[in-house]
């Protein structure tokens, strides 16, 4: 797989992390493409498998592969091989690929989170991990602008993908939370108690908020920037999540691209997330 055709499997499969991308200067973009290729290959492992073993076997595959890519030896894979050049070219922690690795094993498996800490882990873990390792790329590093902004994408995310958990019956909304709408995962898998799930998914969307509105109040710096503006859209996602007709078990709260792409040039040219 050519560099463009890296670019390519970002722009399709995760255009919000591609058109943010493009606020890099030229020489960055495919050494965050060939990062994000990495996240789409592990983050749709749960898609591609019906036994959690599986999910396991194809995120050690993966685990396989970064360790040999440290090491300057790729394995006969597209996305492995942009990711062996990233790692030859950039110094980057491997203990925080390797944290993302272990957070998708819940993806693929029977487990529930058991709380907002759990899932906000989950969710530092994955998007903020990813957002740490962009900043990196980048030339610096902004812990907090990634745990916040991070989380806060995630959550958002979760709640748009809600329609499609559900259809495979895996639960991302925290056990407690629903057990305070008197909901069970048995009811929210057979599509009842659609306003108890909405109380559940508002609340969610509370919390998303919350770590929105602290990353906006920090000051990112201009050169890092691509790596956070994705969650300049939290807020357009969010609205579309808990908009009073919205149904939580169907509504995918998609965003036209080019609203994307105008809140994206906003935020870059704002200088601000």
């Amino acid at each position: 797989m050519s560099a463009d055709a890296v670019a390519q499997l970002v722009r399709s499969a995760d255009p919000d992390r591609y058109l943010s991308a493009l606020f890099a200067p030229a020489g960055k973009r495919p050494l965050l493409f060939a990062l994000y290729a990495f996240n789409i290959e592990i983050a749709r492992v749960a898609d591609t498998v019906r036994q959690p073993m599986m999910g396991e076997i194809r995120l050690e595959w993966w685990r396989e592969t970064l360790a040999g890519a440290k090491q300057g030896v790729p394995r006969n894979h597209d996305v492995a091989r942009a990711l062996t050049d990233l790692l030859l070219r950039v110094d980057l922690p491997i203990e925080l690929f390797e944290a993302m690795l272990t957070a998708r094993a819940f993806d693929s498996s029977a487990e529930a989170f058991a709380d907002r800490a759990q899932v906000e882990a989950y969710c530092d873990a994955t998007s903020g991990n990813l957002m740490r390792l962009a900043a990196r790329i980048l030339g610096g590093e902004m812990e907090q602008a990634a745990h916040h902004a991070g989380i806060a994408y995630a959550l958002a995310g979760i709640l748009r993908s809600l329609p499609h958990h559900i259809a495979r019956h895996k639960l991302y909304l925290p056990l407690d939370l629903i057990g305070v709408m008197n909901l069970t995962p048995e009811e929210i898998f057979h599509g009842g108690e659609r306003a108890k799930v909405k109380a559940a998914v508002n609340q969610m969307a509370l919390w998303a908020g919350e770590h929105c509105a602290v990353a906006k109040k920090l000051r990112v710096q201009k050169g890092l920037l691509p790596a956070f503006l994705p969650a300049s859209l939290v807020p357009l996602f969010l609205r579309r999540v808990t908009k009073r007709t919205a149904d939580p078990l169907t509504h995918t709260a998609a965003l036209p691209i080019h609203r994307r792409q105008v809140r994206l040039l906003s935020a870059a040219m704002r200088g601000r997330i």
